[in-house]
């Protein structure tokens, strides 16, 4: 047997440099996993052992589509700060909003995925920067106003009426209805009709033409997960010489998009829709809101504006079903108000519905119990750290506010949080509960769409309620999601009934 060299120097000459390379590797790989786990400045903050050690446990959340359930489990373990990755923590105390959101903050790396076709393309929501986000939310901000979308609630109007049509179809043929994808064409068809002045034409043939919507579930698990590794992303899905070859399938949204812009500026007959306020602001400030950028802020209302409403109008009805006093609760109070001269239209109109306080209870319950939005909202601790409760954490540190767990604590909302109970909306701690509710986000991070997603909401749930009976083709069944970025929920089939005349 050959000795070991007297000189420990010669070991060098024993190891061949593979050998050695790969044992200084797993060296440095170890010194990383100790320090993440026991020297990190967040290594008091309980969770899952491979949370602390490899951003690979989060992902793997994501992967099963049910991330929102394993959080909420978490929480209701640990408290309000669970480590959910090496420099992460997902946090749900009611402090959070205004130290995370309401105050401006710089957002978490993550969201520069929100790029699309590449990283050229950049809007609001993919901007980290507090300042440079409320700049250019500046240059878009004129379509969103809530004295421009009202203007179209006409339109609005017409849509909804063709998917009340697809309702009486359903109903004459006693035929089970997939109303989760109706609720899904509707919505996308809203925003090409505001954006575009064209719906994208799901309601006329009533199928998920070209499997847009169906891809558009891919493409969230893929963004989900790809925002944690965007080095590898830019290079091989979002730069811009695939973009030009157009060979990825991702591209589908941004074909889908621009193909429907430029169709918009061929269209002379259209309306002052959304692109013509954008195309505008274009005209007038061509160095702060380039063409790209408009074109980007089609992709991000095309892309983000459809998911989020049709999770809403699915989670309303769904739950009502199985609190059928909560759908005759509302059905009596539009029945009332019909009986002094409001909600006669055959769609009801916004004014009307914003004086059904049941109903508006309802909405805001609706979002608590179901919130459309899986991921967490993270934040990067500014200098000199951030205190929330009783911990301080170190500048740097990623601070995700989890809004789907937090609108589920029992400890903000009471031993029945996990309760679809509208009557807490209408009672007289209300006012304390709004300040723990943002399901439009808040502060400089508001949704921009939220006007058009409550004017959506009402007058479509308004007039479902008041003119159908629903119930699911199998009383037992529970819908199926995916909770990526968002949540979206389905195969919960049902029955129809044309109610009658009153």
């Amino acid at each position: 047997m050959e000795s070991l060299p007297k000189d420990p120097r010669d070991i060098f000459k024993v190891l061949s440099p593979l050998a050695l390379g790969a044992q200084l590797l797993l060296i440095a790989l170890v010194v990383v996993l100790v320090r993440r786990r026991y020297l990190s400045s967040i290594s008091d903050i309980p969770g899952p052992k491979w949370a602390a050690l490899t951003r690979l446990w989060h992902i793997n959340q994501i992967w099963s589509g049910h991330q929102n359930l394993t959080f909420l489990d978490l929480h209701k373990k640990h408290g309000h700060f669970v480590r959910i990755g090496p420099n992460e923590v997902s946090v749900t105390h009611p402090d959070a909003i205004k130290k995370l959101i309401l105050t401006p903050q710089r957002k978490g790396y993550w969201y520069q995925i929100m790029r699309f076709p590449d990283w050229r393309f950049i809007t609001p929501l993919s901007t980290t920067e507090p300042k440079e986000k409320v700049e250019r939310s500046r240059q878009l901000a004129s379509a969103y106003a809530m004295s421009n979308v009202i203007k179209s609630e006409e339109l609005i109007g017409g849509l909804i009426s063709k998917l009340t049509g697809w309702m009486d179809k359903h109903a004459d043929a006693r035929e089970p209805m997939d109303l989760a994808s109706f609720f899904t064409y509707t919505a996308f068809d809203v925003v090409g009709e505001l954006v575009f002045s064209k719906p994208f034409g799901f309601l006329d043939q009533g199928i998920d033409i070209d499997n847009s919507i169906s891809q558009a579930i891919g493409l969230e698990c893929y963004v989900s997960i790809a925002g944690y590794f965007q080095w590898l992303h830019n290079i091989l899905v979002a730069n811009p010489f695939l973009t030009w070859l157009d060979i990825m399938p991702t591209n589908y949204l941004s074909t889908t998009s621009n193909k429907a812009l430029e169709a918009r500026r061929a269209n002379q007959d259209a309306r002052f829709d959304f692109v013509a306020h954008w195309l505008k602001a274009h005209e007038q400030n061509p160095d702060r809101l380039t063409y790209r950028d408009v074109g980007s802020a089609c992709m991000a209302n095309v892309g983000a504006g459809s998911d989020t409403v049709s999770c809403v109008l699915q989670s309303f009805v769904y739950h009502a079903l199985r609190h059928p006093s909560v759908w005759n609760s509302v059905r009596q109070e539009i029945d009332e108000a019909r009986c002094g001269g409001l909600c006669t239209d055959d769609v009801i109109s916004y004014a009307d519905a914003l004086k059904l306080p049941y109903l508006q209870a309802c909405l805001k319950e609706t979002m608590r119990i179901f919130h459309p939005i899986a991921l967490g909202s993270p934040r990067i601790v500014p200098e000199g750290g951030l205190t929330i409760d009783d911990h301080t954490f170190r500048e740097g540190t990623i601070l995700s506010l989890n809004v789907f767990a937090m609108n589920l604590s029992t400890d903000i909302w009471g031993p029945d949080a996990k309760q679809f109970k509208p009557e807490r909306w209408l009672g007289k701690d209300a006012a304390v509960l709004e300040k723990h509710f943002i399901p439009f986000s808040g502060g400089i991070s508001t949704c921009p769409g939220q006007h058009l997603a409550r004017i959506e909401l009402s007058k479509i749930l308004a007039t479902i309620v008041r003119d159908y009976d629903i119930w699911q083709v199998n009383p037992d069944q529970e819908w199926h999601y995916h909770a990526y970025f968002t949540t979206v929920p389905g195969n919960w089939p049902v029955y129809i009934k044309k109610r009658k005349a009153q």
